[in-house]
């Protein structure tokens, strides 16, 4: 069973920075397209970033020129770099991976969750002053 493990969530003043990382002992991440979700309190998960297995990138535009999705090989991590965070980035953070070279759909123009079989079990991140 894949496990995919997130990890450097917390809380942060706005404008502040965090990074997240999502791994997994399972698999070479390199093969597969990895999305990192997010999901805010009362609100329905949406997609933050997307990083495809050619390394192209998908940002939501809430998140533009804000996050940096990239890819780790050495450590087999994508990490999620969040900079001038605001409260309303507040949310539980999931990274998921999707089917992979053979089966996988990758980011599209927009990640779809139908499109990402295996979720992390999430990190929260807090922004407020």
């Amino acid at each position: 069973q894949v496990q995919l493990v997130e990890s450097g969530g917390g809380s942060v003043q706005p404008g502040g920075s965090l990074r997240l990382s999502c791994t997994t002992s399972t698999f070479p991440l390199r093969y597969y397209s990895i999305a990192w979700f997010r999901q805010a309190p009362g609100k329905e998960r949406e997609p933050a970033a997307c990083i495809n297995t050619d390394d192209t990138t998908v940002y939501a535009d809430s998140v533009k020129g804000r996050f940096t999705i990239s890819r780790d090989r050495a450590r087999n991590t994508v990490d999620l770099q969040m900079n001038n965070l605001q409260p309303e980035d507040t949310a539980v953070y999931y990274c998921a991976v999707d089917g992979g070279l053979e089966y996988g759909q990758g980011c599209g123009e927009v990640p779809l969750i139908t499109d990402f079989g295996s979720w992390g079990q999430g990190t929260r991140i807090t922004v407020s002053p």
